[in-house]
């Protein structure tokens, strides 16, 4: 609310919003195609590794010439985080080290700092959140994410007196594609290798959201952003419709099938025998509502909230998200407000690497949505007790032990630099978590 009267203020001092953009791939892209369409919003820098990428890029979603030539293009993500003229730096390569390392000069720099990466937030969003605060700045997750949207549900819920039962997504989710690797991915997508080339699809990247592996982060975000629990031994992924929410995600002692109050999960869109589910919220969020009282009870009923047998649980739904399209709103909301849509507050929830297949001593890890592991979603505690090794370290790193199908792989499994700068903030994250 609000937030087009205060950009207009800033309009009439001639006082634009200026953002580095670090990666400009699909939500990257997003963004840029409605930077045009916001007058006192501009984008001063665009740090891509492949700098005509980064130009195309902008030529693929519009922007004329003119626009292109006054913005600074560069391959190297710090000059976005550093260069004077940038406010707001908008973080969306995806890869969990490097979103460490901008997030970190962004913060040291004095500048807000806007996370697409996901991958990052999960692993140590709560310490960099901690920096942010400590340096006057604005750590945020990325409104138009589904994470970012979860919050904004969770947060009216709260703040309208109802307790959250149960809060996330929808996907679409099979138990069999915890072990799909990006060479059988495309099936699962109704695709051919060779439309999904032509279509320039990463399978690593698809992969890892059929995998189960982003659903995790995902969640972990909302959890640590939230203070919600997470399932004891990962998500059950339910089949759900929209219309059946308020049943379904409720305790096992209410007839549901959570837990507990206060978690998050996701749901599928596929029941188990793979035929779709009725009405369902694929692309979309949710929050599950519990009236503290018979009077709010009797008005979820009133004015038709789907609820429960008991009439105590209802349910909010947002049946889409737009990812970059709505990135803006962060942006905006961090330079005009100095608020962020969301952010990590705790150490809830983690995401341990779990091997596809059996690993033999020797082989190399290939990280989120390739061939030899996947992130699956536990509780931060049993993730320090059983010594578990982050996804977002699982990668390009070689196993010292055979491991087994199915088991969790541990930071003595395999070798890895300690001095590495995202070893070294997520051990220090690891302990700010534990000591709290």
């Amino acid at each position: 609310m609000n937030l087009q009267s205060k950009l207009a203020a800033r309009v009439a001092a001639v006082k634009p919003v200026r953002v580095g953009l670090v990666g400009a791939g699909k939500f990257g892209s997003m963004f840029l195609a409605q930077v045009p369409h916001i007058p006192g919003l501009e984008v001063a820098v665009i740090s891509e590794v492949d700098i005509e990428k980064g130009k195309q890029a902008c030529r693929n979603v519009g922007w004329d010439e003119a626009r292109i030539a006054r913005t600074k293009f560069s391959d190297r993500g710090r000059d976005a985080c550093l260069d004077e003229s940038v406010e707001v730096v908008v973080e969306a390569t995806g890869r969990p080290d490097a979103g460490i390392a901008h997030a970190m000069r962004s913060i040291d720099a004095g500048k807000h700092i806007v996370m697409v990466n996901v991958e990052a937030d999960s692993m140590v969003g709560w310490l960099l959140a901690e920096k942010a605060r400590a340096k006057g700045v604005v750590y945020s997750m990325a409104y138009g994410d589904q994470p970012a949207l979860v919050a904004e549900m969770v947060d009216w819920a709260r703040s309208a007196g109802f307790a959250v039962a149960a809060a996330g997504k929808g996907t679409k989710y099979l138990p069999l594609y915890h072990t799909v690797t990006p060479d059988d991915v495309w099936r699962h997508y109704g695709l051919t290798p060779e439309e999904a080339k032509a279509g320039g699809m990463n399978p690593q990247m698809f992969n890892s959201f059929l995998d189960g592996t982003k659903s995790a982060i995902e969640m972990a975000a909302i959890a640590n952003a939230c203070g919600l629990d997470v399932p004891q031994d990962g998500l059950k992924f339910p089949p759900c419709g929209v219309d059946d929410l308020a049943r379904v995600l409720r305790p096992k002692s209410a007839g549901g099938e959570l837990e507990r109050d206060g978690i998050v999960e996701v749901i599928s869109s596929l029941q188990r025998d793979e035929k779709p589910v009725y009405r369902d919220l694929r692309w979309g969020v949710y929050v599950v509502l519990k009236a503290p009282n018979d009077y709010a009870a009797r008005s979820f009923k009133e004015y038709g909230l789907p609820t429960d047998s008991t009439g105590r649980y209802a349910a909010m739904y947002k049946p889409f998200h737009l990812i970059g399209l709505e990135l803006s709103i962060s942006v905006l909301n961090a330079a005009l407000r100095g608020e962020a849509t969301g952010s990590a507050r705790e150490w809830r929830g983690d995401v341990a690497t779990v091997a596809k297949r059996a690993l033999k001593m020797g082989e190399t890890l290939d990280g989120e949505g390739g061939y030899t592991v996947y992130g699956k979603l536990i509780p931060a505690a049993r993730s320090l007790k059983e010594n578990a090794l982050p996804l977002g370290l699982a990668n390009k790193i070689k196993v010292k032990s055979d491991i087994a199908a199915g088991a969790i792989v541990k930071w003595s499994d395999v070798e890895i630099d300690g001095e590495v700068q995202a070893v070294k903030i997520r051990r220090e994250a690891e302990a700010m978590g534990a000591a709290k």
